[in-house]
This record gives C-alpha cells, structure tokens and sequence, in this order.
C-alpha cells in the first residue's frame, strides 16, 4: 500500500506495516531517532499500524512533538520507580512541561533529596529492563473498575464521555492510565536527572490536598543532560530574584505576595524602559491615554471577560454595585474611543496604555516578576477600518522587531487559531486569522501555528524570544479583535457617510514592565548595558583630600544627564572597587591626587578593565555617546 510522508512524497511498504516499518524503510538512521510519530495528524506510538493514502511524519527529538513524547514517556518511568519503591503511593497526572516533565503524587513518605536518589537510580534499572510499552483500551466502567484504588485516577475518568474508550498503558510489572503516545523502547532514555520535589494541589486548587511534584529531565545522549545542568546552574547565577535583592532593585513582602515592590534603582531602571517606550510610541503615531484600575462589573459582563476570566479578577462592592480591579485594559480602551464620535479620517486610531492590571494567580504558580499578581502592561489599542488592518500588523510586527533586536533578542512567532472557547461567528474568526496570516507571509516572517491557542475573543500572533541562556519567554502578542467593537457598539462613519464597524488590534510589546526587567535581569546577568544601568557611573575617590574634586567630578556628571553615585566612605580604593563591581557599575573613576592635579579622571570599566587616566570631558562625552545610542553589545 502507499503512504504519503511530510515532505511530499510517497512511500510503498506491506499490507499491516507499522509506523516504525515505514520508519526503518525510510533509512536506519531515522529509526535510531525516531520516537513517534503522526497518523493524519494525530500523535501514535510507531507501533501503531498504517493504513492505505495515510499521512506518516516522524517525531525525534528535534521536534517539540518529540521531546513531549520522551519525556511524558519518562514521567511514567517516574511513577514506575515510585510504585516500586512506594507502593502505597498514590498516583495522579504526569505530563510533560517545557523543560522536561513532573509527576504529581500523593505519599506518606516526604521525598528529600536523599529518596529522589534513590528513585532516580530505580528509573535507571527500569530503563535497563526495557520493557515495551503496550497501549490498551477499556470501557469507562471497566477503566473505573480497574483505578477504583486510586480516587484521583477515578475522578479523571469520571471527567471522561460516557462512551469513551480509555487508554492504558502497560510498561512491564506497571500500568497507569494514559493517553499517550509513548517511547516503544526506553533505552533510547540515555540520561535522567531528578531535579526538585516542591508542593503542588491537586488540579491546581487550593482547596484540594497538596500533593508532592516531583520534577525531572531527560535526554538522549548524557552530553545533553550535561549541557543542561551547567545552562541550570548559570540560570542560577542569574536569578532575576536573586540579582533584584543583592542589586538594590525590587522586593517581595509577605504582606503582599505576587505584589512587587520597586526600590529607588529599581524605579530608575522602569521608568528608563518607559521613556523608551514612550519615545517609540510617539514616533509610531500613538496616543497615549489612562484608564480606572477599577470598574464596575457590568462593564466586564459586556466586554466578555467575566464569563472567561472571573476566577482570576479581583472584585469588591461600592455603593452597593459590584465592582472588579482591571485584569486587562482593553474594556477601558473601549470606552474612550466610544466617548466621541469618530471619522474614517480618524482611523487608524493608535491608543497605548501603561495599565496597572491584577490578576489572582495561585500561590504556587508565583516566581519573582516573571508570575506576579499585579503588573504594568505595556498595552495599545488600534481602531482601523478592514482595509488597514494589514498595514497595521506589519506596522506592530517591526515596532516589536525594532525592541527586540535593541536588546539583542533572537525570537520566533506563533500564530494561535480559534479556541473552543470562543465569541464570535466562525466566519469573523476565518477573516481575522487570514489577516494575521497574510501579514505575515508578505513580510516574509517565519512562523509556527498554535492551533486553539487564540485569546477568546480573536486570533493572535505570540513574540517568544529568546535570551542568552537559550530560554523562551512570550512578550509581544498582537491579537486582532472583531467582537468587542460589536459588544460595544463602536461605530464610525465612513467616507459614504454611513455608519461602520471598526476592528480593532490589541497589542504589547513588552508584555509586563515588570516581566520584562526580570528578563533582562537574567539575561545581562544584572550587567545592564549603560543606558540602561541605575547607577551608570562610581566616583570612587582614594582619600578625603580628593573629596572636593570628586564632588566636583559628581556635580558635572549629573549635570551632564549622567547617573552618578559618590563613594565617600573612608575605605580602602580595593574594597571600593570591589563592591562597585559586585554592584555590575558600567564606570568606575578613581580620583588621586594625580587626577586631582590634572583635571582628569582614572577610568575602569566593567567591560574592558582599567583604562586609566583621561579626559574629564573626553569621558562624559563617550558615556553620553553610549546613553544616546542605546548600546546594548
């Protein structure tokens, strides 16, 4: 029979042939990597048969298909060790996460790093056994029946359609329910490293028992796993949580936790990054406008957002009206354009917004700025007409580009298609999601589709970018929206003199001010390039005698627009030299009385070391020159 395979072409192979036949057909070398695969779209395991005109693609573990396969594969090697170990353990969901995969469980015994160990090295001899994973289906009745031992795998099948056929899968002395699709021959599992063990509720709710979460990586070749724990460690080093505290930038308190708090260089560094979104903006033909935090409730009904979002928003009563803090500031945008009436002349409109949003995130899901409660969101809303709607994109596309590559981000994009949860008619989504598209083919931007990922009201286009440890992260987005203009009724009049629906973008470039500095916090490793730096310059003077003209050195700088600290404490120049490099301070000048004498400066940079003795003049200038040019190499 013949099949077809991704790139086009066609194959002959047997009557009853598998995925892995086919594979091992297309070359040997292809059947050492492959993993699994998709039938017509859908993820198999290679063991599973082919059919006549089929859609055969081979996932290895190049592909992020692959990777999910391999290391949900190696979450049930997990719970096999656990079980063997622990029997009375109880077991609940083990998917695969970005970076390799967790296990969630429920045990009497805490698992300490010792027990990780030891469960670790029983992965490794259920690896060594290599039993094959072999798929089977029971009946809804039949599958309760088999998991009634264990109430969280009961209540995921209850969960299930009645007439559902559920799947397990069997690996060895082991079964645990699955949708799979999974590894056929484990030892391709070279390398295994557990991680950590943190607390995790069950389904996410805090109502529900707290289990442990176990979580782990997993690799083809020990070299990779290698790589990834010395990439772990640097990560590490620079913890924008770790780097914030030691930095003087920001801070978390129990008394408000997910609720930043920025300190007076933490505030230099975010107002800084505003003033350059603001310049951008202005250049961009934006206005910009603010909106309450707070509105009553009836405005979010309208908007949609209390259906889809109201378990994450903030509500309180006033004057007996029901009253919710912002999650977004998009509704608020609507009702300053709805404020006046508007012309096809007015259009494109171009409205951004630094918005305080809140949003309640669950307790454990916090991390530093990166997962927070509250955050500015570097937001703007463009009203057009149909026929500007591709302009617009591309116009939104290259101001994202222009950030990202400031700071020397490579990234990709993600166009994500209509939810299942959704508003609006199919026909408006096709319009909106061809818009997208056609933008970007005719830029010429690569992209990857992330089908139902779209926000409920409209489809999208996601910035992931990635920074110098080789970590993604989702900033930018630009989502087209043909439903909240209707909810709102926002109309304007055309050059017919009728009355017309406008579309409106909604966009951020940043994404969070606050996700953002923790981002870049990582990736300079706190060494943020001059412009950028709270303290861009250290007058470091060797004695009192030099106090005078380091003062002198310090007014100039900041009459320059330099930012300047003065270390006047009476320590040696070596330990103030040193604590200015810990504090990542781009310039240090060293004031003798030989630089006393000459009305000069001895220069160290951060970058380059000690330069020694220059112009005071020739200095500034080269700084303001860096400061101006918004270097970040």
């Amino acid at each position: 029979m013949k099949i077809l395979l991704k790139d086009g072409s066609s194959l002959e192979v047997a009557e009853g042939a598998s995925a892995f036949d086919a594979t091992r057909q297309i070359s040997e070398g292809l059947a050492r990597a492959a993993l699994a695969c998709e039938i017509d779209g859908e993820a198999k395991d290679l063991s599973s048969p082919l059919h006549e005109g089929c859609m055969l693609n081979i996932l290895t573990f190049d592909s992020p298909k692959g990777k999910e396969v391999f290391w949900h594969t190696t979450s049930h090697i997990l719970a096999h060790a656990v079980k063997r170990l622990y029997p009375q353990a109880l077991l609940t969901i083990g998917p695969a996460i970005d970076a390799g995969f967790y296990y969630d469980i429920d045990c009497d015994v805490v698992f300490t790093p010792e027990i990780l160990e030891a469960i670790q090295a029983e992965m490794k001899k259920i690896i060594k056994e290599n039993p094959q994973n072999k798929r089977f289906v029971l009946s809804k009745s039949d599958a309760l029946e088999k998991m009634k031992e264990n109430p969280y795998k009961v209540e995921l099948i209850e969960n299930l359609d009645e007439n559902a056929e559920i799947s397990f899968y069997e690996q060895g002395d082991f079964t645990d329910l699955c949708a799979g699709p999974h590894l056929y021959d484990l030892s391709k599992v070279k390398a295994v490293k557990l991680t950590n063990c943190t607390g995790a509720y069950w389904r996410g709710d805090a109502k529900n028992k707290m289990l442990q979460r176990i979580y782990g990586i997993s690799f083809m070749k020990a070299a990779d796993l290698d790589a990834y724990l010395t990439a772990l460690e640097e990560a590490k080093k620079r913890d924008h949580r770790k780097l914030g505290k030691e930095l003087g930038l920001f801070l978390f308190a129990e008394e408000g936790p997910g609720f930043p708090f920025f300190l007076p260089k933490g505030m230099v560094l975010k107002n800084t990054l505003i003033d350059y979104w603001r310049e951008i903006h202005t250049k961009a033909g934006y206005v910009e406008i603010s909106t309450p935090i707070m509105l009553n409730q009836d405005l979010w009904h309208r908007s949609g957002h209390w259906d889809h979002y109201k378990d994450n928003m903030y509500t309180t009563v006033i004057d007996e009206t029901d009253f919710a803090l912002k999650p977004m500031n998009c509704p608020g945008g609507m009702l300053v354009y709805k404020s006046q009436p508007h012309s096809y002349r007015d259009l494109p409109l171009r409205c951004g917004e630094l918005g305080l949003v809140h949003r309640h995130e669950l307790s454990g899901t916090l991390h530093g700025l990166m997962r927070v409660r509250c955050f500015t969101q570097d937001d703007a809303h463009i009203f057009m007409t149909p026929d500007q709607i591709k302009d617009e994109i591309k116009g939104v596309t290259a101001l994202i580009d222009s950030v990202y590559s400031l700071f020397g981000f490579q990234y990709h994009v993600e166009l994500s298609t209509m939810p299942e949860d959704h508003i609006g008619s199919d026909e408006d989504w096709q319009i909106a999601t061809d818009g997208l598209r056609s933008a970007l083919e005719e830029m010429g931007k690569p992209y990857i589709v992330n089908e139902g990922d779209g926000a409920f009201y409209g489809p999208k286009i996601d910035f992931h970018l990635e920074d110098s440890l080789g970590r993604t992260w989702q900033c930018g987005t630009i989502q087209l929206d043909m439903q909240m203009p209707e909810r709102f009724d926002l109309e304007y009049i055309g050059a017919d003199g009728e009355k017309h629906r406008p579309v409106m973008i909604h966009r951020v470039c940043f994404g969070s001010i606050e996700r953002f500095i923790g981002i870049l916090t990582e990736h300079f490793a706190g060494a943020f390039p001059v412009w950028l730096s709270p303290v861009q310059v250290k007058i470091l003077p060797i004695s009192e005698k030099m106090l005078s003209y380091a003062k002198e050195v310090q007014a100039s700088l900041s009459e320059a627009g330099i930012r300047c600290e003065l270390d006047a404490r009476g320590e040696k120049i070596g330990y103030k030299i040193r604590e200015a490099q810990m504090e990542k301070v781009p310039y240090m000048l060293v004031v003798g009385e030989k630089e006393m004498e000459n009305k000069t400066v001895s220069v160290r940079s951060r970058k380059e070391g000690d330069k020694g003795a220059v112009s005071f003049s020739d200095f500034i200038s080269g700084v303001k020159a860096q400061i101006a040019s918004r270097a970040c190499d």
